[in-house]
C-alpha cells in the first residue's frame, strides 16, 4: 500500500504539476489512510464506499474538522481514481462517495480607505520601502496569491503590454493587466530599490536570468513567508487589524472589480480559478452591484 501511495505522490508531483504544499498534504493524508488500513487489517485494494466511510467516521470521532475530513476524502478519491486508471484496482467504487456540503465563509475584504492607508505605509525613501510599495501595489493590481508574488522574476513583467505573468496552482499560467500606478511603483523599485539592496548585500545579478523580483536585504529571493511578514508590518503601520492577511488583497481585488461592473467570467480568469463556483462567493460581497443590475435590467426595476 505504501509503495502505491508513493507512486501516486510521484505522479501528482511530476505529471500533474501540483504545488509542493499540495503534494505534501496529499502524502500526509494518504499515509494516514494506509496506516489505518494496516492497523485494521483492511485490504486497501478492495476498499469500497463502506470502507472509506468507516475510516472517515473514525477521523470524525477524533474531532477532525469537517473541512479537513473533506480534504481527506478528496485525497482518497483522487488516489483510487488514479489506481483505477493504472489498472491497480478494478473500478472506482470510492468515487461514489459525495463530499459533504460545507458552509462557505465570506472572505475578508479591505475598505477603500484601508487600501489607501496600506499603499501609503511603506517608507519609499528606503530601498526596502520601495520594494514593499511595489509588493503591495502588485498584490492589489493583480489579485495574486502571496506565493505567486514570491515566484515572480523581473522578466515576469511585460512593460510594453503592461501585463504580469503569474504561475498559479498546478503551474497554470495566467496574464494579468496592470494599472499605471503599479507599473510605476514596480519600475522605481527595479531601477532604484533593487540595485540598492543588491549593493548592500554585496551581491550581483547572475549574467543569465531569471532574476528574482523581490529580494531580501541579503540579496536572496524572498519567500512567501518573508513577504507575508512584510505585509503584516505594513498593515500594522497602516492601522489595519492584525488578523488581515495578504490574501485579503486578493479578495479586495475581486470584489472591487465586481463592484466596478466586471463580469464574473473575467474575474474568474484574472484570479486563476478553475471553477466559476469558486469565484461566485464574491457576489455575496457586492449587494450594491446586484441591486443596480436589477434596477437597470428588470422591466419593473425602477
Amino acid at each position: 500500500m505504501y509503495d502505491t501511495v508513493d507512486s501516486f505522490i510521484a505522479y501528482i508531483a511530476r505529471v500533474e504539476g501540483l504545488s509542493p504544499n499540495t503534494v505534501a498534504a496529499y502524502s500526509s493524508r494518504l499515509e494516514r489512510f494506509a496506516a489505518w488500513c494496516k492497523r485494521t487489517g483492511t485490504d486497501a485494494r478492495a476498499a469500497d464506499v463502506r470502507t472509506v466511510r468507516t475510516y472517515l467516521a473514525e477521523l470524525s470521532r477524533e474531532q477532525v474538522a469537517p473541512r479537513t475530513l473533506a480534504a481527506h476524502l478528496s485525497a482518497i478519491r483522487s488516489f483510487y481514481r488514479w489506481m483505477a486508471a493504472e489498472g491497480i484496482v478494478e473500478g472506482d467504487a470510492v468515487s461514489a462517495i459525495s463530499s459533504p456540503k460545507l458552509p462557505r465563509d465570506l472572505p475578508g475584504v479591505l475598505t477603500t480607505q484601508q487600501v489607501e492607508e496600506l499603499l501609503r505605509a511603506p517608507d519609499t525613501a528606503m530601498p526596502a520601502g520601495l520594494r514593499d510599495a511595489a509588493m503591495l501595489e502588485l498584490l492589489y493590481a493583480s489579485g495574486a496569491r502571496i506565493s505567486e508574488l514570491a515566484a515572480l522574476n523581473v522578466e515576469s513583467i511585460a512593460w510594453s503590454e503592461r501585463t504580469l505573468r503569474l504561475w498559479g496552482k498546478g503551474s497554470k499560467e495566467r496574464i494579468v493587466p496592470l494599472y499605471r500606478r503599479a507599473l510605476e511603483a514596480t519600475r522605481t523599485y527595479i531601477e532604484e530599490g533593487r540595485p540598492a539592496l543588491l549593493a548592500q548585500a554585496k551581491r550581483r545579478d547572475a549574467a543569465n536570468g531569471p532574476h528574482p523580483l523581490f529580494i531580501s536585504a541579503r540579496g536572496n529571493r524572498m519567500s512567501a513567508a518573508m513577504l507575508r511578514r512584510r505585509f503584516h508590518m505594513m498593515a500594522t503601520l497602516a492601522g489595519i487589524p492584525a488578523d488581515i492577511a495578504p490574501h485579503a488583497m486578493r479578495h479586495t481585488f475581486a470584489t472591487d472589480l465586481l463592484e466596478g461592473g466586471a463580469d464574473l467570467r473575467s474575474v474568474q480568469e484574472l484570479l486563476g480559478h478553475a471553477s466559476l463556483s469558486t469565484t461566485q462567493i464574491y457576489t455575496h460581497l457586492t449587494p450594491d452591484r446586484l441591486k443596480n443590475a436589477v434596477a437597470q435590467a428588470h422591466p419593473r426595476g425602477e
